[in-house]
C-alpha cells in the first residue's frame, strides 16, 4: 500500500504563485504526477514525472507557468505554479505509479495510487 499526502492548496490573487507537495509512504513509487479537477468535470492531466527525474510531461494549459520536481530522498514530488490564473481553480490530486518503466504518463488509469486532494483557488 503506499499513501500519499497533498499539501499547500490556499487562496491566491491571479498573478500569484503556490507550491504543492505530495509525500508518498509505505512503498517505493515510480512515476509521479498531478492532476486536477472542477465540479462537473472530468479529472484532467496537469503534469508528470519520471521515476529518476529526467523527463517530465505538461499540460498545455500550464507549460511555462508550472514545473513539477520531485526528491526520491524524501519520496515527495513537488508543483510549483507560477503566474496563476482564476481558471487554474480546482481540486489538485497527486497521483503514483508503482509499477512499470517508470516513465511519465498523463493516462489516469496508469496511476495505481492517488492522494486525497488539495483545494487551490485563484481569485480575479
Amino acid at each position: 500500500q503506499v499513501q500519499l499526502v497533498e499539501s499547500g492548496g490556499g487562496l491566491v490573487q491571479a498573478g500569484g504563485s503556490l507550491r504543492l507537495s505530495c509525500a508518498a509512504s509505505g512503498r517505493t513509487v515510480r512515476a509521479m504526477g498531478w492532476f486536477r479537477q472542477v465540479p462537473g468535470k472530468e479529472r484532467e492531466f496537469v503534469a508528470a514525472i519520471s521515476w529518476l527525474g529526467s523527463n517530465s510531461y505538461y499540460a498545455d494549459s500550464v507549460k511555462g507557468r508550472f514545473t513539477i520536481s520531485r526528491d526520491n530522498a524524501k519520496n515527495t514530488v513537488y508543483l510549483q505554479m507560477n503566474s496563476l490564473k482564476p481558471e487554474d481553480t480546482a481540486v489538485y490530486y497527486c497521483a503514483a505509479s508503482t509499477v512499470g518503466a517508470g516513465t511519465a504518463s498523463s493516462q489516469k488509469g496508469y496511476y495505481d495510487y492517488w492522494g486525497q486532494g488539495t483545494q487551490a483557488t485563484v481569485s480575479s
